[in-house]
């Protein structure tokens, strides 16, 4: 418990005020929410933030007011602020706004409920900021919430015990994807398994996924593959004024590369038995000098793939010990069986034979790689 002092005392009593929150006090951010399907926008996050105070860090900001006994007053304003430009939120767009779970029923925030009304269109999101005590004690607040339009939504599933049985007990109808998971996940297989894992809950409860925190074209790359249908993060979008759009570039890439993902009982296409199922993207260079700033840049960074002048491969580049290891790599059309490219794959001397494999289209043109341990995935998916 923080012990109150006049100093925050007096910030708060400020913000509350109604003179405060009309000067802006308390703004608001949103950050987009995109379908990767289409690359397009289909929702916004309300994301509170304090620009007039030497204090602008949101946490600190709910957390010191939890302490103050004042949180539920705090969460309303910033509610209220959120709420401030719903009716301009573009067509077929919904607006995720923030809520203590354990402050469901206090007074401030259910006046904000009866102030708003209908709730179509606004999905309200259940964060972790503290536990939930008794599951029953929130029902009545959230059906009242659904008879209103509202959706919930939870934040931070797979980041432990509590975010699991949040999802068994409160059956969201958007489960949010804790960034930690989000994190590398196109080079950790574990957290590969566990997106998956949440993605065949959510079908079986008929929730949508959305993956927040994506921050490199690998990740997006690698959830789009996975049947991830939302995504957020900044590599997408920052957040911004009401209403921002996506990356231009990134919702082009989007459009053009994603492809449907049928339920788990469908028979498998052909994408699903070749290569193309265990392809991946890795940056790429054309002259070596410039590969140590990759590495440096990012430190997830297993591999970097060297193109020709016609975007052909050349060698896949490693970094070990601040030294460049290059080697010529192996070579696979992206509509391989994968049978096929596993066996090659294995085959190869023992020094080589953990290297990624380069993909390529028809014309030998580079598409990404397949590393050893997704082709065995994906070639244990088909028997199973």
């Amino acid at each position: 418990m923080i012990a109150p002092d006049p100093v925050w005392s007096a910030r708060f009593q400020d913000v509350l005020s109604g003179a405060a929150l009309a000067r802006g006090a308390i703004e608001t951010a949103y950050q987009p929410i995109v379908d990767v399907a289409r690359g397009t926008v289909v929702g916004y996050e309300a994301l509170a933030r304090f620009p007039g105070f030497e204090e602008r860090n949101p946490e600190r900001w709910f957390a010191v007011a939890r302490d103050h006994g004042c949180v539920a007053e705090l969460e309303a304003a910033a509610l209220r602020c959120a709420l401030r430009h719903r009716r301009s939120l573009p067509p077929n767009c919904f607006l995720t706004i923030n809520v203590s779970p354990d402050l469901l029923g206090s007074e401030p925030i259910r006046a904000v409920w009866r102030e708003l009304g209908d709730m179509s269109g606004v999905v309200v999101e259940l964060t972790e900021q503290a536990p939930i005590d008794s599951y029953a004690e929130l029902d009545t607040d959230l059906d009242q919430l659904r008879a209103a339009g509202a959706l919930i939504a939870i934040d931070d599933a797979g980041s432990g015990y509590a975010g699991l049985a949040h999802l068994v007990r409160l059956r969201p109808a958007l489960i949010k994807i804790d960034r930690g998971l989000i994190q590398d996940v196109d080079i950790d297989e574990t957290k590969r398994a566990l997106v998956e894992m949440v993605g065949t809950f959510a079908s079986r409860i008929d929730a949508w996924v959305l993956a927040e925190g994506i921050e490199r074209a690998e990740e997006l790359a690698t959830l789009v593959d996975l049947g991830v249908p939302l995504a957020q993060g900044y590599h997408l979008a920052r957040p911004g004024p009401p209403w921002m759009p996506v990356d231009q570039s990134v919702a082009l890439r989007l459009a053009s590369t994603a492809h449907p993902h049928l339920s788990p009982e469908r028979e498998f296409d052909d994408g699903e038995r070749t290569v193309r199922a265990a392809l991946e993207v890795v940056p790429t260079v054309t002259d070596l000098t410039d590969a140590p700033a990759l590495f440096a840049e990012g430190p997830h960074l297993q591999a970097v793939v060297q193109l020709d002048d016609v975007d052909r491969p050349i060698a896949v580049v490693e970094s070990t010990a601040d030294l460049l290891a290059t080697a010529p790599g192996m070579r696979v059309n992206v509509n391989t069986p994968l049978p096929e490219a596993l066996e090659r794959a294995v085959t190869r001397p023992g020094a080589q034979r953990f290297e990624p494999l380069l993909v390529t289209d028809a014309a030998g043109r580079y598409l990404g790689v397949a590393r050893l341990e997704r082709l065995i995935t994906a070639v244990t998916k088909l028997m199973s």
